[in-house]
């Protein structure tokens, strides 16, 4: 095999690597379940993603008929895989995509939508899964990127926007309803599932979260542990 071949061998698994990285999760199916529910509410409006991985819930919005699609990741690759599958799925003529870290790329502006999936598991910033610090990790309370962007979304939300985020329960959804209360913002539960939380993941979990939480959000049944995970929608008006 010349030294060329066996770069673009390289190239290749390095690619397939990064695109295992970024599958979609449980927590990603749940929130376009809730965004399906509300296609009304998508069609002809401004959508942004914080943290947008994949790509593929901008290209569910898309799909629902978005007028415009906004992604932000901190990851390089995954700004260039969103890109790549918008582009192939034809919302490349409505998509735009920053690298960047959160609301940085974005001041000024505001959207009809905001959806997110942003890594809050209460553990220390480690790779988890093949998946990297940035796509794992909530810090050691799980509100490091949560609270974020909490603070920042009154200020880039439209009038009458939504948002419309995954949220674990074993941290602290109260406090998540205190936040956004201060800028006039309210909460509710669009939709209540459970996650599984394997040996791994237990093993990396904040030690003062886990014991807290078991038997509240974190049931077990022998071996096996399950999480309550919310999908919540925030907005000014949710009457």
């Amino acid at each position: 095999m010349s030294a060329l071949a066996t770069l673009s061998a390289d190239a290749a698994a390095g690619a397939a690597s990064q695109l295992a990285a970024l599958r979609p999760s449980e927590y990603t199916a749940a929130l376009i379940q809730v965004l399906r529910a509300r296609a009304a509410a998508v069609r002809g409006r401004r959508a942004l993603e914080i943290g947008s991985g994949s790509g593929v819930v901008l290209a569910a919005l898309g799909g629902l008929g978005a007028a415009g699609l906004c992604g932000v990741d901190i990851e390089g690759t995954a700004v260039a895989a969103g890109a790549l599958l918008l582009h192939r799925l034809g919302y490349g003529d409505r998509l735009e995509m920053h690298r960047g870290d959160m609301w940085q790329p974005l001041a000024g502006r505001r959207f009809d939508l905001v959806a997110a999936n942003l890594p809050q598991f209460p553990m220390d910033a480690l790779p988890y899964g093949g998946r990297l610090p940035s796509w794992s990790s909530g810090g050691a309370d799980g509100r490091r990127l949560l609270d974020r962007l909490l603070n920042g979304l009154a200020a880039h939300l439209a009038p009458g926007g939504r948002a419309v985020l995954t949220h674990n329960a074993f941290i602290d959804l109260e406090l998540t309803r205190e936040i956004v209360a201060r800028d006039g913002l309210s909460l509710r539960i669009a939709m209540s599932v459970l996650v599984n939380l394997g040996d791994e993941k237990l093993d990396l979990m904040s030690r003062q979260i886990l014991i807290a939480e078991e038997g509240r959000s974190i049931q077990r049944y022998g071996p096996y542990a399950l999480a309550e995970m919310h999908v919540v929608e925030i907005g000014a008006d949710l009457g």
